[in-house]
């Protein structure tokens, strides 16, 4: 199946009926979401319990905060209730949300190192209904030094997310539970991103469109199954994003097909194309979901978010 980006509805003519393509399905969600402040769309239907997605890459700079921050907020603009657990000390899933995130803060840290209740923590992103945020400071660079020494230290991070009382079934919670909670991974395989894979139950890979982001892509895998064979069975790795994926180039089509070929059904049909809008919106304190709404890489990452949340009411 061809990949379809935003970009790609920009070069068809006048005569050409965007009504039946996702993406214009996507961006027609996004200007409603956006005609009424305030209003959070009931397009799609909720999951029936907490969907725990962790977001992870060793590899830097292949769009994970990124597509993170874009996809939950999305969601949120979709009806669903979000909740985005930073656990990268650079903080920079905080810095997008607009949530205050500077040392002495309440973060991650309060909750994996002093056991502090995350409902106690997460702020409301300022900019979107329904989405919160758990902030990361420079504090939690310490934190793996520190858990070094404590009893399952890698399950702390689990046993926090499901005390949280919007954590949950729908027959638990009720309608005030979190449809998902993304955890934003470190760029690194150490105990912050273990803690965050035994705490998961799903796991999105963000992979850049090209040739260097697939040769660390074993050694992740190879992570996730080691914690899949040793502390969490439960653990999936159900979506591939493409990200940063350039139409004009062979290298980045020949990336995404073997991608495809090799994952198949979990990578979206979706990719991220390269856009200056979505890498200046942080600068501004938001997502390019807000920042430029009828962006390519907003349009996108609208589309990405859709499969996800009807990939999970199929399932």
């Amino acid at each position: 199946m061809p990949i379809r980006t935003a970009g790609d509805l920009a070069s068809y003519d006048d005569g050409y009926d965007v009504e039946s393509t996702p993406l214009a399905r996507a961006a027609q969600h996004s200007v409603l979401a956006r005609q009424e402040t305030g209003r959070r769309e009931a397009a799609f239907q909720r999951p029936d319990s907490t969907r725990i997605m962790v977001v992870a890459n060793q590899k830097g700079g292949v769009g994970k905060t990124t597509s993170t921050v874009n996809v939950a907020a999305a969601l949120a603009q979709l009806g669903q209730r979000v909740l985005v657990l930073d656990l990268d000390p650079q903080g920079n899933a905080s810095t997008a949300l607009s949530v205050e995130h500077r040392r002495g803060v309440p973060s991650t840290y309060d909750a994996l190192v002093d056991g502090q209740p995350l409902v106690d923590i997460a702020q409301p992103c300022p900019d979107l209904d329904g989405l919160y945020v758990i902030p990361a400071t420079i504090d939690l660079a310490g934190a793996e030094i520190e858990l070094v020494s404590v009893v399952a230290r890698e399950g702390r991070l689990r046993k926090a997310i499901h005390a949280h009382p919007w954590v949950g079934s729908a027959a638990e919670v009720g309608e005030e539970r979190f449809d998902y909670v993304f955890i934003d991974c470190p760029p690194s395989l150490g105990l912050l991103t273990l803690n965050a894979l035994v705490a998961g139950d799903e796991m999105m890979i963000p992979i850049q469109a090209e040739y260097y982001a697939l040769e660390g892509l074993g050694q992740l895998l190879e992570t996730v199954d080691m914690v899949r064979a040793h502390l969490n069975p439960q653990l999936a790795v159900s979506t591939i994003l493409v990200t940063m994926y350039d139409a004009r180039t062979r290298l980045a089509a020949g990336v995404a097909e073997e991608v495809r070929e090799h994952f198949g059904d979990q990578v979206l049909r979706t990719a991220i194309p390269r856009s200056v809008r979505v890498s200046e919106a942080p600068s501004y304190g938001q997502t390019v979901m807000t920042y430029d709404p009828g962006s390519p890489g907003a349009l996108s990452y609208f589309e990405a978010a859709r499969e996800i949340a009807v990939r999970g009411v199929r399932s």
